[in-house]
């Protein structure tokens, strides 16, 4: 496995794709293992649905295994290329389906172990967290998806969304500001950034900077 891992690695995004684009099955499964659960985070907090997200992600790389002869590597760097195709499926599947985004009920199922309560703390935290992302717009949820949470430039998520690099930093300011007061006033209580371990929230509620170091 970890010969695996270590050849993935060695290769290049670019050279990955050209084996792909030639038919060799282990290159895209490399890119798949690289590139898949940033695809699902990003699918999952934009859809609100775990399942979505796995056929987003389905999507998004039989796409790429469809156009990789046509990828053209000096346009778009291959994490804009899976961004953008992921937004794209997205949208399409939400106007598709006219439906709210909401949490999957399963994220809340309690876990009836009298030893993980502090886990439990912490997991109704992230999923707090979560819903308040979730329940931000589309244009807002995006960009705090990609630069936030994927740790994405903001070169490559202005060019995944296909806007101006300003036009992201706005958008990401002004989203920061809703998810502040979002958490502040969900369930009617303040969100005690300690929860977070102080990388999301601090401890008025207002969201930090760096903004969601932290998995959701």
């Amino acid at each position: 496995m970890h010969e695996i891992e270590d050849r993935d690695r060695a290769e290049s995004d670019q050279a990955l794709v050209r084996k792909t684009a030639a038919g060799d099955r282990e290159a895209f499964a490399a890119l798949y293992r690289r590139h898949q659960a940033s695809v699902y985070r990003f699918a999952r907090l934009m859809t609100g649905s775990a399942s979505t997200a796995e056929d987003v992600v389905q999507e998004v790389f039989l796409a790429l295994m469809k156009d990789a002869g046509r990828y053209d590597a000096a346009r778009a760097t291959l994490t804009t290329y899976l961004f953008g195709t992921a937004r794209r499926v997205t949208r399409r599947r939400l106007l598709r389906e006219r439906r709210f985004v909401e949490i999957d009920a399963s994220d809340t199922a309690a876990d009836d172990s009298p030893d993980v309560s502090a886990m439990l703390e912490r997991k109704d935290a992230l999923h707090q967290l979560r819903d308040a992302i979730v329940s931000l717009p589309s244009r807002y949820r995006e960009v705090v998806v990609l630069c936030d949470l994927e740790d994405v430039t903001y070169e490559t998520a202005a060019a995944s969304i296909g806007c101006a690099i300003g036009t992201v930093r706005s958008r990401l300011h002004r989203a920061r500001q809703l998810l502040g007061t979002k958490l502040r006033r969900m369930d009617g209580r303040h969100v005690d950034g300690r929860h977070m371990d102080g990388r999301c929230v601090d401890g008025r509620g207002a969201v930090a900077e760096p903004v969601m170091r932290c998995a959701v």
